[in-house]
């Protein structure tokens, strides 16, 4: 069993390393908040840097809301960098900067450590389930290390290629759900103001060609009204600002990203940044004056 670093015990962080954990790995953790006390009753081992992190753990995943921290938690005051020797390696499983990806990974490898971006779907709840989709980037003989502990909280991994093309990987993906969740939103508000029952139309929809994780999960969460975060739009706005600043890099139009972004700015801009992403759906509900189940 390894020696696991841990940076980052937040709503996918914390079920993450739970996996990790029970599959008997050794823990070493590091947070900037208080951390998890049933991972500590287990034996995790608190640590008051990165740096001491990196010190006692052989692989050290990073799993923080944007590049800057990813950033500080590895080149900062105390951070992993701090602590490396060589042969151990770095695994972000943020969701970050493609570009600035390769930069870290050029900073790690000069220190003799290997570095893979391996950013996830599924949000909190695969996390739980260990059933993440994983999607890496970087050498072959790193990720073949890793792979045993990747085994524990994920079931659809994929090495893609080099540094940055997991998180490329990731941009793509968050455009494919945000323009799902858009059009889930819209297929059930129509149907709403049309005057059907959205919970039947979600159900019929679900065995045709129509059908969807997103129209299962995130079509019930619109018809419940339940909103409280499994990804937050703020992390979503995130992403889709990665993806907007690519396409301007690569001189391509993404007009339907850019649509779903304004939505979530209008979401945002009513107090929803820290709603689930799912809640896209109330930016709809306000330009036709009518929410999903009611009799108006």
């Amino acid at each position: 069993m390894s020696n696991v670093g841990f940076i980052g015990l937040g709503i996918m962080g914390k079920p993450m390393a739970a996996q990790l954990q029970t599959a008997g790995h050794k823990l070493f953790l590091h947070d900037v908040a208080s951390l998890p006390k049933n991972l500590l009753d287990g034996g995790a081992v608190g640590c008051k840097s990165g740096k001491e992190v990196a010190s006692q753990a052989d692989i050290v995943i990073v799993m923080v809301p944007d590049t800057p921290h990813v950033e500080a938690a590895l080149f900062g005051k105390d951070g992993v960098a701090e602590g490396l020797s060589k042969g151990k390696v770095v695994v972000d499983m943020s969701s970050i900067s493609p570009l600035a990806t390769k930069e870290f990974a050029a900073k790690i490898n000069k220190l003799g450590c290997d570095y893979l971006d391996a950013p996830v779907s599924g949000g909190e709840v695969g996390a739980q389930q260990a059933s993440l989709t994983i999607m890496v980037g970087g050498p072959q003989a790193a990720f073949d290390r890793v792979k045993p502990l990747f085994d524990k909280m994920g079931k659809n991994i994929t090495l893609v290629g080099g540094n940055g093309d997991g998180q490329t990987t990731k941009v793509a993906n968050q455009i494919i759900v945000a323009l799902t969740i858009e059009a889930v939103g819209e297929a059930l508000l129509f149907a709403s103001k049309a005057g059907a029952d959205p919970a039947r139309v979600r159900q019929a929809l679900m065995g045709g060609f129509a059908s969807s994780r997103i129209l299962e999960l995130h079509g019930q969460r619109m018809i419940d009204r339940k909103f409280d975060p499994g990804f937050r739009i703020e992390l979503h706005q995130k992403d889709l600002n990665l993806a907007l600043q690519g396409a301007k890099t690569l001189q391509i139009s993404l007009p339907n990203t850019a649509t779903c972004q304004e939505l979530f700015n209008a979401c945002a801009a009513h107090g929803g940044s820290k709603w689930d992403h799912s809640g896209m759906v109330k930016a709809l509900e306000l330009l036709a004056d009518h929410e999903i189940g009611s009799k108006k």
